[in-house]
């Protein structure tokens, strides 16, 4: 009796008649090398993007030919990313946390570092409906994200706490839009988006929490002439001559707008953990401390808010 023949492997789907995703791959990210750090990882973005495949997808079947067209659209891309435009802006979308995130050059494109805000802001607050040392027993606690962009941390709180009332704030209305959309997207009803410049445009009420990733990167940095941050809107940038314009702001006023055992939380530059604690203990801020992001550089600094 003969053996039975073992199942023939998976079959590549159908393709055209242009080049292999193999070698298109290894073509992008020659051409990348120069001016991105990730130009293998951006060549598989945009090769994805323009096939509406996944990453994995295209490891699971290099030798498969695209369509021409497909190609064309691929190769209109790179040329894009070779000159510089953000990742983010040729795919009109980022991940961050567990969402997907429009992103417009109307908004600064969230950064994996912020995820510590977000992660840190969590653990500061307390159990659904408890509010004991944030608020009034039995309320829901509220938070602030003052500007908020594309919503990242905003919607990313909301989806981790449905229990949270939760206001994001942006003195843009192109911002609030793409927020507004990105809301809508992930299937975030609990965030309330307000048009206002920080504090201004608010009703009077008290948070629990506010958070913000304001802008922090002085006038005159060099930085900002190289990178995505070209292609950015400046106003989500600069603050300043020292970069700490905005976080002095909101660092004065918060406490107006703070419950008792209320935590301010902040992101800034890499060397400005020293000057922003300073800022926040000068203000009257309790248990004040700076937090590393996971490349070492300080990231995020808070403190506690304890009303006489």
């Amino acid at each position: 009796m003969s053996e039975k023949n073992p199942p023939s492997p998976a079959l590549p789907p159908q393709g055209g008649q242009g080049a292999r995703i193999r070698d298109i791959l290894r073509e992008a990210a020659k051409q990348l090398t120069s001016t991105s750090e990730s130009a293998r990882a951006d060549a598989e973005i945009l090769l994805a993007h323009c096939l509406q495949k996944s990453r994995t997808w295209l490891m699971t079947w290099p030798e498969k030919r695209i369509e021409p067209e497909a190609e064309a659209a691929f190769q209109q891309l790179l040329t894009e990313r070779i000159r510089g435009v953000p990742i983010a802006h040729l795919t009109g979308q980022r991940e961050f946390w567990t969402l997907n995130l429009k992103v417009t050059p109307d908004t600064l494109i969230p950064r994996p570092e912020t995820e510590l805000l977000v992660e840190t802001t969590l653990s500061l607050l307390p159990s659904p409906l408890e509010g004991e040392g944030l608020g009034v027993r039995g309320q829901r606690v509220s938070a602030l994200d003052l500007g908020t962009g594309t919503g990242a941390i905003a919607l990313s709180l909301a989806s981790e706490r449905p229990d949270l009332n939760i206001t994001a704030c942006d003195f843009s209305a192109a911002a609030l839009a793409v927020a507004t959309e990105n809301a809508h997207s992930n299937h975030i009803h609990t965030v309330q988006f307000i048009q206002s410049d920080w504090f201004s445009n608010l009703s009077p009420q008290r948070f629990a929490v506010i958070v913000s990733n304001p802008p922090y990167i002085e006038t005159n940095d060099p930085h900002l002439t190289q990178g995505d941050v070209r292609f950015e809107p400046l106003t989500a940038l600069t603050a300043g001559q020292d970069g700490l314009d905005d976080i002095r702001h909101i660092v004065q006023t918060a406490p107006h707008w703070l419950t008792h055992g209320g935590w301010l939380l902040l992101e800034h530059g890499y060397n400005q953990g020293t000057a922003v604690t300073t800022l926040l203990q000068i203000a009257g801020f309790q248990q004040v401390r700076c937090l590393p992001d996971l490349a070492g550089n300080d990231r995020v600094s808070l403190g506690q808010w304890l009303a006489a």
